[in-house]
């Protein structure tokens, strides 16, 4: 071989020694100084408390970061207090963005956060993987995709439920409006009749707050209602039980949300004969046994933390997080977050029914299943083993 091509076989050679340690050095997240900083806008103090859900993605981010990070980087992770003050949750997600410069909002819960902040993502395009969506700007703007069913999407899986197992042929609907929740509910209703064919027999969006519930039950059983839906939470659901049971009403299906679920209902309601349902948002919680809640369980016992279903949530946002990031090669940017979010392949996790995926449409919803569970004797007892997964609405 002469000196020519000698040297063109080194530069060659060099030169493939650059691709392969450019490779190398792409395989995987990297991060500029050992953190991937992350936050989440959720209410802590306030009328609600919400911080379960953060809790959770801070102990699987901690479990993470015990073990060496991703790829090395460590999880640096802020929770910010909107205390259910707009204001608050304005200057929150501010300083999240422009001081802490997240790469991303992962397991915010909160009554108003979407609703405040949903311009403020979009115009410094930040995503966020909400642990819990509860205001209906949750599920209607293309920043925000979170990981449970949501209040909406729901009323639409139970009602779903209520016809195509518990064959309800008269469906009523009582629904607690509150701020900018109307269309979003008519909507779960709309796409209720569009799945099965069927009209809603009675719609109601005066349910109060507060205050005698009376008038509604007498309503329902006037009205022929075989299945009642309502949105309402734990002290109401009690309340609306115990005006059925003083009131003798028989032959209703009496059929509720998420918040329903809880162990303190089950124990109030235990002397009920009244047929109750909820739907679930993630594997039933009260399942110790179950083997999708095997290793949520484990991480939440070795954190301290509580096994609820809004821990679920937060740990599922961690999850998803961490897959996603997995996946990306090179430094971890908001830019590079963004990419990875809007171009990834559905996740599956044991704990949901339905794959995630965040994506690039302008509004989501992805988690489109339930599972249901009936009070039996105050303990709640799965109803349907199988998740009730909605058809796609036409």
């Amino acid at each position: 071989m002469n000196y020519q091509n000698l040297l063109l076989a080194a530069a060659l050679g060099g030169l493939g020694l650059a691709f392969q340690s450019g490779a190398a050095l792409a395989a995987g997240p990297s991060c500029a100084d050992g953190t991937i900083k992350v936050g989440a806008v959720s209410t802590v103090t306030g009328p609600a408390d919400f911080s379960e859900v953060p809790k959770a993605t801070q102990a699987a981010f901690d479990a993470v970061n015990a073990a060496g990070g991703v790829n090395g980087c460590k999880i640096d992770y802020t929770i910010a207090d909107d205390k259910a003050d707009p204001a608050v949750a304005a200057q929150a997600a501010r300083d999240l963005i422009d001081n802490k410069e997240v790469v991303a909002l992962v397991g915010s819960a909160s009554l108003l956060d979407c609703a405040v902040n949903a311009q403020t993502y979009s115009r410094k395009d930040v995503l966020s993987v909400q642990g819990l969506g509860v205001d209906a700007a949750c599920f209607s703007t293309p920043n925000v995709a979170p990981v449970n069913v949501g209040p909406y999407t729901l009323s639409t899986a139970v009602s779903y439920f209520a016809t195509n197992i518990l064959k309800s042929q008269k469906l009523c609907a009582f629904f607690i409006i509150i701020g900018g929740t109307h269309e979003a509910y008519k909507k779960g209703i709309e796409n209720w009749e569009k799945i099965t064919g069927q009209k809603i027999h009675l719609l109601d969006l005066t349910l109060p707050f507060q205050g005698d519930l009376t008038p509604y039950v007498i309503k329902a059983r006037d009205e022929g209602c075989d299945a009642v839906l309502t949105n309402q939470v734990e002290p109401q659901v009690v309340q609306l039980i115990k005006t059925v049971d003083a009131q003798k009403i028989e032959g209703i299906n009496w059929l509720f949300l998420a918040p329903g679920y809880t162990e303190q209902v089950a124990k109030a309601l235990a002397d009920s004969k009244q047929p109750i349902y909820v739907g679930t948002e993630w594997e039933p919680f009260t399942e110790k046994g179950s083997a999708a809640n095997a290793q949520w369980i484990a991480d939440m016992e070795k954190a301290g933390r509580p096994l609820t279903a809004f821990s679920q949530g937060g740990y599922l946002a961690a999850q998803v997080f961490l897959d996603v990031l997995k996946g990306i090669d090179g430094e971890v940017t908001r830019e590079s977050v963004n990419k990875a979010l809007l171009e990834m392949k559905p996740i599956s996790n044991p704990l949901a029914g339905s794959p995630y995926v965040f994506g690039e449409a302008k509004a989501h919803s992805p988690m489109q299943a339930t599972k249901v569970m009936k009070l039996d004797g105050g303990t709640w007892k799965v109803e349907t083993p199988d998740w009730v997964a909605l058809p796609a609405v036409q």
